[in-house]
């Protein structure tokens, strides 16, 4: 008597290609919508951006949410092809608020991350530092020393164990520009928190990189 080998089938092949091919073109249409949602609305959060891209679009948000990486792909090339010279002065203008941000904190160990490091800022974003203090009311002191005004909020994060925490911030203004402080302890300064783009550690910059990253677009004007 013959044995017959069993295979186990995957799910993507029970379904028909050119259901996959709809698929995939309605996650890129969700991901386009997101990524304009974020560019021209001030929306920040990209799972939010892309509910409302999907509502609007009018799909299932089980079957079409694209990922993270997808949107800000879409983001990067939304803004290449509509931002313009206008897009590359924003970007310039809250890099080098930056700049000064991180002048004025230069005890904290100022770090740059997001949106303004990696080039998608809008119009509406935030610049946001990472700082490293033994305790948040240390922050807190310097702002109330300098006369500083500025307002607090939190945000939970996912760790790299999986695990949540919740992050003491602190929000002012600089130059016509919205800076945000992500408070964390100095022993962080040796990894980066997750990105909630993909999960991997955030890419930061020091002064000096920023500096440096800065040199290109002032020989250009």
């Amino acid at each position: 008597m013959s044995h017959q080998k069993k295979t186990r089938m995957k799910s993507t092949d029970r379904i028909p290609a050119r259901h996959i091919r709809r698929l995939r073109q309605i996650r890129a249409e969700v991901a386009a919508e997101a990524a304009r949602i974020i560019a021209t609305e001030g929306q920040h959060n990209y799972h939010a951006a892309k509910k409302k891209a999907a509502e609007r679009i009018g799909v299932s948000e089980r079957l079409a949410l694209p990922s993270n990486i997808e949107v800000k792909e879409a983001l990067h090339s939304y803004q290449n092809l509509y931002g313009g010279t206008q897009h590359q002065d924003n970007l310039e203008r809250l890099r080098n608020t930056a700049v000064n941000a991180m002048q004025i904190l230069d005890a904290f160990n100022p770090r740059l991350v997001g949106s303004v490091l990696d080039g998608t800022a809008s119009e509406h974003s935030r610049i946001a530092l990472h700082v490293f203090c033994d305790s948040p009311d240390s922050m807190v002191l310097h702002f109330l020393e300098n006369g500083t005004p500025f307002s607090q909020e939190q945000r939970q994060i996912r760790w790299h164990d999986g695990k949540h925490r919740m992050i003491p911030l602190i929000i002012f203004e600089l130059d016509d520009a919205t800076v945000e402080l992500s408070i964390f302890d100095p022993i962080i300064l040796r990894q980066a928190p997750p990105s909630p783009i993909d999960g991997k550690p955030q890419q930061r910059a020091t002064l000096s990189d920023l500096e440096c990253l800065l040199a290109p677009m002032a020989s250009v004007t």
